[in-house]
């Protein structure tokens, strides 16, 4: 299941509800909600996010409620944002300045479009993703805070899955980057794996891949990869015939 909060997607009927995720714990709650019309789930349930949504799914298996992080199966975390690329990282002091006017005017919007060259080596799939109205690429000073402040915990080690926090007492963890992202850093989560007490957990580095893994001319490898992932970890006799396969 991918992730989707309020201010995205379908859920912005109107331009000024666009990037209106409002603080983490309504982010959080927001996952919450999703995944409460889904359990009790008669198959296993992973918890998928790219970019800033993969940031969000690390932070939510962290922090998120105990009685519901525990029902996850695993979580899957696609190039996710746990810093930014040099290119694209404001100074500390915008950032500093963005909070303190994010208190004041929370739901104040900016638009900061995405350099489509950058999210794949697929013109035409950048292409239909530039043309794609709900591509809005608009948040507000309150989102945007908030997600730095996410990003920068998950940076400094302070948001850390534990290793019992899943279905069964075991948490599991995908994790995939590109090498040349230059949206969100790479480096950045090879450390956060490096550093995640998570056993169950595999690192997947994209040689030479830019930041839509998903859009990629090579991406039905990474396709395979978080299916075989996933298979191997279904205790049924079909994954584990699914898995024999592969």
């Amino acid at each position: 299941m991918l992730t989707c909060h309020s201010g995205w997607g379908r859920t912005a009927k109107t331009k000024a509800e666009r990037g209106l995720t409002g603080t983490t714990d309504r982010v959080l709650s927001d996952i919450t909600s999703m995944l409460s019309t889904l359990f009790p789930s008669p198959v296993p349930v992973f918890l998928m996010g790219h970019s800033m949504g993969g940031a969000e799914v690390l932070t939510y298996a962290s922090i998120g409620p105990k009685e519901m992080v525990s029902k996850l199966r695993g979580v899957i975390s696609s190039a996710p944002l746990i810093a930014l690329h040099p290119t694209t990282r404001p100074w500390k002091v915008t950032v500093r300045a963005g909070r303190l006017a994010g208190k004041l005017l929370p739901h104040f919007q900016l638009v900061n479009k995405l350099d489509k060259k950058w999210l794949s080596h697929d013109d035409e799939a950048n292409q239909r993703w530039s043309e794609d109205p709900l591509n809005h690429d608009t948040g507000t000073l309150e989102g945007i805070a908030n997600m730095l402040d996410r990003a920068e915990q998950l940076e400094e080690g302070k948001l850390k899955i534990k290793d019992d926090a899943m279905e069964g007492g075991k948490s599991r963890l995908w994790l995939g980057h590109g090498t040349d992202d230059h949206i969100n850093l790479y480096d950045a989560s090879k450390k956060y794996m490096d550093e995640c007490p998570v056993k169950d957990k595999t690192f997947k580095t994209y040689e030479g891949w830019y930041h839509n893994l998903h859009g990629e001319l090579e991406k039905g490898r990474f396709h395979e990869d978080v299916s075989s992932w996933i298979l191997a970890r279904l205790d049924t006799a079909e994954g584990a015939e699914s898995q024999a396969k592969l």
